[in-house]
């Protein structure tokens, strides 16, 4: 679960699903820019940390060597909401964009002092968008059991606590449903 279900995978392919669901075909090219410019040039920079060894894993399992990554990946999101503004997409592109900055930004913050799990507040997050596209009642029920599962694996590697994932679920889920009610 930990692996599958990694951030930077549900950040290269939540904003795919949201793009296609919104908007077929050109919904889905808007998300694959979202996916290559938040999910995929972090995804590289984590790559690259690991293998320079400023990081020591992929999950970037060192609170100490996240605010680095989580800084750049601030300034990546953010520039694509941006970027995104200036040229006029979709605003649930927009809006899915500035979830993640949400999440970002609380979850990074919140890292600084205790390790939340960004696993769990991405996993949350993205349940969230998704169920604001389709009918919530099946997304809910399938979501939080993937979420519970993510959570599991997170605690029993012994990653995090329970409280650290369950902190992440709350993260990310009330980051989305804030942003989500503010912007669609």
């Amino acid at each position: 679960m930990t692996e599958i279900f990694a951030p930077a995978h549900l950040v290269l392919s939540l904003p795919l699903a949201v793009g296609a669901i919104a908007g077929g075909w050109e919904g889905l090219g808007w998300g694959a820019l979202v996916a290559a410019l938040c999910g995929g040039i972090p995804f590289g920079v984590i790559v690259a940390g690991v293998r320079s060894g400023r990081f020591g894993d992929r999950h970037i399992g060192d609170r100490a060597q996240r605010p680095w990554f989580i800084g750049v990946t601030v300034v990546l999101v953010s520039g694509t909401l941006v970027l995104l503004l200036m040229v006029g997409a979709p605003r649930v592109t927009i809006a899915c964009v500035a979830v993640m900055l949400a999440t970002l930004i609380v979850t990074g913050s919140i890292t600084l002092w205790w390790k939340i799990s960004f696993h769990t507040a991405v996993a949350a997050g993205s349940v969230v968008v998704v169920a604001w596209l389709l009918p919530p009642v099946p997304v809910y029920v399938v979501g939080a059991a993937l979420v519970g599962a993510i959570a599991w694996s997170r605690a029993r590697l012994g990653d995090h606590t329970p409280a650290q994932v369950a902190a992440g679920v709350a993260a990310g889920g009330t980051a989305a449903v804030l942003v989500l009610a503010a912007m669609l």
